[in-house]
């Protein structure tokens, strides 16, 4: 116990420390903590004492820390819906953010016997292919990697992708007949860790879609599947539902 007149627990003055420059923003969303042994030095007390003020912060969401890298403050993570298709550029912007797109690149190519499958296309077939970085608020948020049907859209690759979205365009030319989604976390490659700004040890929500789009025929045709990668630490879904009176 502290002794008398003591301000209390010597962990809480570690919290109050590091509290006191993420309000005042001195230190912000991304920015590195200092050690632990540069705390110990600066607040004069033990190194197991600054150890569980972090590891309380972290608890409580103010801190990241990942290791062999270090302690960084907390990105506050952005919420997507896991069972409705929505334009992210509409979900950003209903948050009060701002959106923009980098496309990487967008291209004809045969696809290949796994993406056939998907699509329900041949192996071989010529399908449409695009890479898109999402931002909110100049932090990247989504890598969008996207094979279109161009039976679903044919004039997909003339789209302007830096001012509509693929969703949006898809959504217009394609009406959805039939969506699945599958969610899982995953370690992603070096591409997706370059694309998203992302440390060596931090995973990804992946999000594969599928969407279904009216044919000619009497089934509905595959129009596009996507995989959408997001940051763990900077993206989270989820989605409220109604209890019936009974339910458990």
């Amino acid at each position: 116990m502290p002794k008398s007149g003591s301000p209390g627990p010597l962990y809480k003055k570690v919290k109050s420390f590091v509290l006191d420059r993420i309000h005042s923003g001195e230190w912000r969303p991304g920015d590195r903590v200092l050690s632990e042994n540069e705390l110990v030095r600066e607040l004069g007390v033990s190194r197991m004492t600054v150890n569980r003020g972090l590891r309380e912060l972290t608890d409580e969401g103010y801190l990241e820390r990942i290791a062999g890298v270090g302690t960084f403050i907390a990105q506050s993570r952005s919420q997507g819906h896991p069972l409705e298709v929505l334009n992210i550029a509409d979900e950003i912007h209903s948050r009060g953010n701002t959106h923009r797109a980098r496309l990487i690149y967008a291209l004809e190519e045969p696809v290949s016997p796994d993406r056939a499958v998907a699509l329900g296309v041949v192996p071989g077939t010529s399908v449409f292919h695009s890479l898109i970085v999402h931002y909110e608020n100049d932090r990247p948020i989504q890598l969008e990697d996207r094979y279109v049907n161009p039976a679903a859209a044919p004039d997909y690759l003339s789209v302007d992708f830096e001012r509509i979205t693929p969703s949006e365009y898809l959504l217009e030319v394609a009406p959805l007949k039939k969506v699945e989604h599958m969610v899982r976390a995953v370690m992603p490659t070096d591409e997706v860790r370059r694309h998203l700004e992302m440390p060596r040890d931090e995973p990804c929500l992946l999000l594969v879609r599928r969407t279904w789009s009216p044919a000619s025929t009497t089934k509905a045709a595959v129009a596009s599947t996507a995989r959408l990668y997001y940051p763990a630490t900077r993206f989270q879904l989820g989605a409220p539902f109604s209890v019936r009176t009974g339910d458990s």
